[in-house]
């Protein structure tokens, strides 16, 4: 069958004269871009892919579209650090030029065999606009990070009767001596499923069957995406991405959204029981995540702080999206928490205290707020509603609120001149139990805020684009409220 053709289905390779130069150039001075967070110096980002810890270094490849910012070619762009911290750009590691990935090298994870770090990603084929098959290829870097296709690629060839064109995603692991593949998939009657095939070399893989997820799902989900598989605690997590569920009390507001489930998994009958199931992150601009194994055996997350299909303010200077700082993943009380990766502490340059009390009244506290680490402690008095508004000025703000009456938090990204994705809303919330101290730890870094309540109680991602002015710190209160903060400086992590 003849293969589709569109102008943006073009790879690296083919770039004109001094084009990449021009698009570096046309960003590389946005008061937009971030200073640490992984993010494209041109072209759009999306999907974490292979992450790993090999051979003593951190590896995060990603999903890339040079020329623009919009959904084209998908390369793997590749960069790595040896602390999480500072991250050095290299060559992109995956570049779509064979017939069994034509329309991009799309997203997927690694595994360490043998001493070497096996990348397993999903060749996509288009023969319309709608019509499309999928390929499982694989990629192997040695210990010097060279980089090879398998030659025989690929290892699984289409996609299994009973399923449409949308495979995509392989999630490997090593089980019992056996290695397994989960794919995120979509049924011939348009609802999402996981399938499995199995392997005992990590190279020739045969069906297995479909994960029965014991979930009862809406007929809206025709898909779900990016599984991610690990053991935590002596529990198996299952993390993926359904789209098509509809909004719900405080939750799924996204165009497409995260949940994560812990139960156990019997790999021999394929069925997952589900012991606690919620969405995994409350803010606007979270998809895709990926974990792996960090240095110490820690689990980490990073995502994809984007959202497919949303026009962002960055379009316009051909760059779009950034990653999440590194996230490490624990299990409290049952339920899975995220908080910042201790590593980030190195890139603390100076650090500054202070303490603050607000009586019914907001209170600009500080400035210049463009690239931090925030730390603040509320000790409470009378006062009900109380929060932070980040990237403050007279006419814009990212406003955090809490409510002890209705015991809930929320985040508006509403005032911004450049707001967007009003579509979706501009508020999302989470319930929280609210006592008389409240913490909260903030990383913002020019276009995105990272927002942790109480230890990872509650979570948000937010992308903002602020007029240059918008920098201030301000805190507000319908009563009485005792803050303590701190004000970490954050040095440059990434090369713009």
């Amino acid at each position: 069958m003849e293969r589709y053709t569109e102008p943006k289905y073009r790879t690296v390779l083919e770039a004109k004269e001094n084009e990449l130069k021009d698009l570096r150039e046309k960003s590389v001075d946005s008061a937009w871009k971030p200073a640490y967070h992984i993010h494209p110096q041109y072209g759009l980002m999306n999907d974490p892919n292979g992450l790993a810890f090999f051979n003593g270094e951190f590896h995060v490849f990603y999903q890339w579209y040079p020329f623009s910012a919009m959904h084209g070619m998908k390369h793997w762009a590749h960069v790595k650090s040896t602390d999480l911290v500072n991250w050095e750009r290299l060559p992109a590691a995956l570049v779509p030029v064979e017939d069994y990935e034509s329309h991009g090298a799309y997203s997927g994870a690694s595994l360490e065999v043998d001493g070497k770090l096996y990348l397993y990603y999903t060749g996509n084929i288009k023969y319309s606009a709608e019509e499309r098959s999928a390929n499982q290829c694989l990629a192997i870097m040695d210990q010097e990070g060279n980089i090879q296709k398998y030659e025989n690629n690929p290892v699984i060839e289409g996609v299994p009767d009973g399923y449409t064109g949308h495979v995509r995603d392989p999630k490997v692991f090593e089980k019992n001596g056996n290695y397994y593949m989960f794919l995120g998939a979509q049924r011939k009657d348009l609802t999402g499923a996981i399938i499995v095939y199995e392997s005992d070399n990590a190279i020739d893989w045969s069906f297995k069957g479909e994960l029965d997820l014991q979930i009862d799902f809406p007929e809206s989900v025709y898909m779900l995406e990016c599984p991610d598989y690990f053991e935590l605690n002596g529990k198996d997590v299952l993390i993926f991405s359904p789209q098509g569920l509809n909004a719900d009390g405080h939750n799924y507001y996204n165009l497409y959204n995260v949940i994560y489930t812990i139960g156990k998994l019997d790999l021999e009958s394929l069925k997952y029981e589900v012991e606690h199931c919620q969405e995994l992150e409350k803010g606007f601009d979270f998809y895709a995540p990926q974990t792996f194994e960090g240095k110490n055996k820690e689990r980490l997350l990073f995502s994809w702080a984007g959202m497919g299909e949303i026009d962002y303010p960055s379009d316009k200077e051909d760059w779009a999206h950034c990653l999440s700082i590194p996230r490490e993943l624990n299990l409290v009380d049952g339920k899975l928490v995220q908080r910042p990766s201790d590593l980030l502490k190195q890139l603390r340059v100076k650090s500054d205290s202070s303490k603050v009390t607000i009586e019914a009244e907001s209170k600009n506290i500080d400035e210049g707020i463009e690239q931090h680490e925030l730390e603040f402690i509320f000790e409470l008095g009378e006062a009900n509603k109380y929060g932070i508004e980040l990237f403050s000025s007279e006419k814009e703000g990212l406003v955090l609120e809490f409510d002890r009456g209705s015991q809930t938090v929320s985040l508006n990204r509403k005032k911004f001149n450049s707001a967007f994705g009003g579509e979706y809303g501009f508020v999302r919330s989470s319930e929280l139990k609210i006592g008389r101290h409240v913490k909260v730890q903030v990383f913002v870094d020019h276009s995105i805020a990272e927002i942790f309540v109480n230890d990872g109680e509650a979570v948000f991602t937010a992308r903002v684009f602020p007029e240059e002015k918008s920098n201030g710190l301000k805190l507000f209160s319908d009563g009485k409220v005792n803050c303590s903060y701190t004000k970490h400086e954050l040095k440059q992590g990434i090369t713009r």
